[in-house]
């Protein structure tokens, strides 16, 4: 693990984002940065959306005799004072290091680890307000899972945050339960984090020879470089800060050590993109899942309809992302196939395209009835997919991505789904 040696500074944290998922990361965060005082500054910002709210009587906290309770009060002044999010994570302990902040220029002022988890709607908005209060050579980790896709392009949401930042962000994606996690149940999960070169602190050789490197003095200095690859593998028009030397870098061994604990277990890897398609892609599968879970067709169906899909996740990230994106990405790690297994067990997406064949109802239908106004992600992200492979003459490539949104239109049937992962016409 890393350690403080000769640096005089250490990391702020701040965590934008306060839902379930969002307080249970700054939980773990939180733990860690108490844990490791040579790394990190112990105190933690999370950013809150303002609301007020009265403690539900079904709290631990609610006391009927106390106006804290009967009387709405601002979020942050709950949290902070019960050290638990009574709306969005109630009943977890939170640690009293994790400070609960209304403003979030206030909260991300000199942060120099960003940690972003928050509905994918907002990114945009919330990135113009952060602009010319962060740290511009801030680093950051997306938790929101999934991909921005349209006909033109598929874009990472890590990558639209440093580009509307000028940082550089990696991603977190898992088999990862907000609620599990923060009962402290075990998982693991995936951060993938590809350090820009100028924040290395080892000089590169320029040249080698048989008998080794060239001399000393003639050594590339990677900080002295200010460009970076993109996903895709082209040069990011961002143009990056180096950190300062004084500042523990920010590499493999300090992003594990923020956010790994004895019952959250993290691989760090380098592939962004195939970390970020695994948390979009599932939700497709988990819907064709879904449809033949519906029809009684057993265990064996839908363990089929994972492996078909396993196949054409890798397969697309491997078309689209040729320069970055690694197999073992989808079939090892935790935010590919532990996450497409979860998802296609119990997830929201399986359980709305499993009711929808049962009520013999379209699945609008199942999600107005059983979402409070939540949509899913899956549905979205099936007619994305479908139109960004129309428009490259893709379709046929992955007859269970395209099938699953045809049966979605209602152009075909849940019961063709075999025919149509062989990739039979209809």
């Amino acid at each position: 693990m890393a350690t403080l040696g000769a640096y005089s500074k250490k990391h702020k944290v701040t965590v934008v984002g306060s839902g379930n998922w969002g307080s249970a990361i700054a939980k773990i965060v939180a733990e860690n940065t108490k844990e490791h005082p040579d790394l990190f500054e112990e105190e933690v910002q999370m950013w809150v959306f303002e609301e007020e709210i009265t403690v539900p009587k079904t709290s631990k906290h609610y006391d009927a005799g106390s106006k804290f309770s009967t009387q709405p009060h601002k979020l942050t002044k709950l949290i902070n004072h019960f050290h638990d999010n009574v709306k969005y994570l109630p009943d977890i302990a939170l640690p009293t290091n994790l400070i609960a902040n209304p403003s979030l220029q206030e909260s991300v002022h000199d942060s120099s680890i960003l940690i972003f988890n928050l509905p994918h709607q907002f990114i945009g908005g919330l990135c113009d307000q952060m602009k010319g209060h962060i740290l511009p050579y801030a680093r950051g980790i997306s938790c929101i899972k999934g991909v921005s896709v349209d006909s033109e392009d598929v874009r990472l949401f890590s990558e639209s945050i440093g580009d509307k930042l000028g940082i550089y962000c990696g991603a977190l994606s898992g088999a990862n339960i907000a609620n599990e996690v923060a009962q402290e149940k075990f998982s693991e999960t995936t951060i993938a984090y590809d350090p820009p070169p100028m924040d290395s602190r080892n000089p590169t050789p320029k040249a080698t020879t048989p008998q080794g490197p060239t001399p000393s003095s003639s050594q590339l200095d990677l900080t002295a470089i200010d460009e970076h690859k993109d996903s895709k593998g082209k040069t990011s028009k961002v143009k990056l800060i180096v950190p300062p030397s004084d500042l523990p870098p920010i590499d493999h061994d300090i992003i594990k050590t923020l956010f790994h604990r004895p019952y959250f277990h993290v691989q760090v890897v380098s592939d962004v993109a195939g970390v970020s398609l695994g948390g979009a892609l599932k939700n497709i599968v988990a819907i064709a899942t879904g449809f033949v879970a519906g029809l009684g067709w057993g265990d064996n169906a839908k363990a089929a309809v994972m492996r078909v899909g396993l196949l054409e996740m890798v397969k697309f990230g491997k078309m689209f992302f040729s320069n970055n994106v690694q197999t073992k990405t989808f079939t090892e790690e935790s935010a590919g196939v532990a996450d497409l297994i979860t998802s296609c067990s119990g997830g929201r997406n399986y359980r709305c395209a499993k009711m929808s064949v049962e009520r013999k109802v379209s699945i609008q239908e199942v999600e107005k009835e059983e979402l409070n106004g939540q949509m899913l992600q899956g549905t979205s992200t099936a007619e994305d997919v479908f139109h960004f492979l129309k428009a490259r003459g893709k379709e046929s490539e992955f007859p269970l991505l395209v099938g699953t949104y045809r049966i979605l239109q209602g152009e075909v049937s849940v019961e063709d789904l075999p025919d149509l992962m062989e990739g039979k016409k209809k």
